[in-house]
């Protein structure tokens, strides 16, 4: 079997990957990925044309970032037990992946690749060394390190279940890096770490080494599982497709635009006649009346008609990731139920990304402590509760029940936190509530400057 060559699961998403990555990516790499439908007898510079013309709305990327932006709001708690003092572990939390990344923001982009794919892979390594102590290592700054590797570069894996019933992975290809017309891969047993070198058809294997561990040091963070190993379900597979949609329509719309703004001169070949501003048309005078040129310029009324498929395409996407109180424009009201409806659907799917999360560093912390020949006492907290709810809506609601004239210390209290609780950081927050206990602060103070 050749090094190069891919399993069943990779061929059958490969497509499917470039087109979910090139959707979030946007700009030339979405326009590369001939995406917009080429009209019948349309030629290629005409059809190029188009392709520079045309908008690209990236609702895509717009959707993981706001994922990402509510799942990491607020950073993950780490309790390192023992081995708060341990220099590999606070080296590996500065520097993850010994390219300047702190864990936190090493997840982060993990989280948004495994949003775009449906997952992606966390290799956690350690380089060889001939160190012979704990402090040698640490003088060569030899330690664990970890490594974010995208689908396309996993080109073959397995896993098989254990007598326990866990099912362990057990065999993993990975393309590590491309120059040229060279390309390095690497690949894992529980036994054996092969080292490959492929230049044009031309394979060599350029290292050989036992496996220390016992096990392949990998995790598959998931966006979403799916009922096969080793592949998730892409946050944006369905809002991709519309956005292909949405894409091509901007495309109508510029052509019609374009059409009705620059009408076509209709001529007989004969007839010396040009249509730009000023233009002077020649005619014989004897010319017939039904060959005299003219300009043929559409109607553009179906400009309303695009532009309100485009709208229900949008509220679609927003239905889609359960978004639709987050990126409703002003047109777009709904009831306060509507509204709770979708906080809670967005907030029980940001939960089950935080839990996948949680799960896939927990696992990244027993490769690290295997590596080290430690035991694992790091516990790991995301998030997982994100309060979503309708700022403008709740301070609406305190600001009448303020002015309801209620003459009650304690309601008047009440409704200043709660105004307190949605208006000030974590920060100010404390140092507010005390005040307003201690009765220090004008009542209603808090309203202020708030529309």
């Amino acid at each position: 079997m050749a090094i190069t060559e891919k399993n069943d699961i990779y061929n059958g998403n490969a497509s499917l990957w470039e087109f979910h990555l090139r959707s979030f990516l946007g700009g030339k790499d979405y326009q590369d990925g001939d995406y917009l439908i080429k009209y019948t007898l349309e030629d290629n510079d005409e059809y190029n044309k188009r392709i520079d013309l045309t908008p690209i709305d990236n609702h895509c990327r717009n959707v993981v970032q706001i994922f990402s932006s509510f799942v990491w709001r607020v950073p993950p708690k780490r309790d390192l037990g023992n081995l708060g003092d341990d220099p590999a572990i606070n080296a590996f939390l500065a520097d993850a992946d010994l390219d300047g990344r702190e864990l936190n923001e090493f997840m982060r982009d993990a989280q948004i690749w495994s949003s775009v794919y449906g997952h992606c892979w966390l290799l956690v390594d350690k380089p060889p060394s001939n160190a012979k102590t704990r402090a040698e290592e640490l003088d060569q700054d030899i330690r664990p390190y970890i490594q974010l590797i995208t689908p396309e570069n996993v080109f073959d894996w397995r896993y098989e279940r254990a007598e326990s019933g866990r099912y362990i992975l057990t065999y993993l290809k990975v393309r590590e890096w491309v120059e040229g017309d060279e390309q390095f891969f690497r690949v894992w047993t529980n036994d054996a770490i092969e080292g490959w070198s492929v230049i044009g058809d031309e394979e060599k294997k350029v290292s050989d080494i036992d496996n220390p561990l016992g096990m392949i040091p990998a995790v598959c963070l998931y966006a979403q599982r799916s009922p096969i190993r080793g592949t998730g379900i892409s946050d944006i597979g369905d809002i991709a497709l519309k956005q292909k949609s949405i894409y091509n329509k901007l495309s109508e719309i510029e052509q019609l635009i374009r059409i009705t703004n620059h009408p076509s001169l209709v001529k007989t070949q004969g007839t010396d006649a040009t249509a730009g501003a000023g233009a002077i048309i020649h005619m014989d005078d004897e010319l017939d009346a039904g060959l005299k040129p003219y300009l043929l310029q559409p109607s553009g009324t179906n400009l309303d008609a695009i532009r309100a498929c485009i709208t229900d395409e949008v509220e679609a996407i927003n239905r889609m990731a359960h978004m639709g109180a987050v990126r409703a424009t002003e047109a777009q009201t709904k009831s306060g139920v509507a509204l709770q409806t979708e906080f809670q659907l967005l907030n029980a799917r940001l939960s089950e990304k935080a839990a996948l999360l949680e799960l896939a560093e927990e696992q990244v912390w027993d490769i690290f402590a295997k590596w080290q020949g430690i035991e694992n006492q790091v516990l790991t907290d995301y998030n997982n509760d994100f309060d979503l709810h309708d700022l403008g809506a709740e301070l609406d609601f305190l600001q009448r029940a303020k002015a309801s004239g209620i003459k009650s210390t304690a309601f008047v209290h009440g409704v200043d936190e709660g105004i307190a609780k949605l208006v000030l950081k974590d920060e100010e927050l404390d140092e507010a509530l005390s005040q307003i206990k201690a009765n220090t602060i004008v009542v209603g103070e808090f309203t202020d400057g708030i529309e």
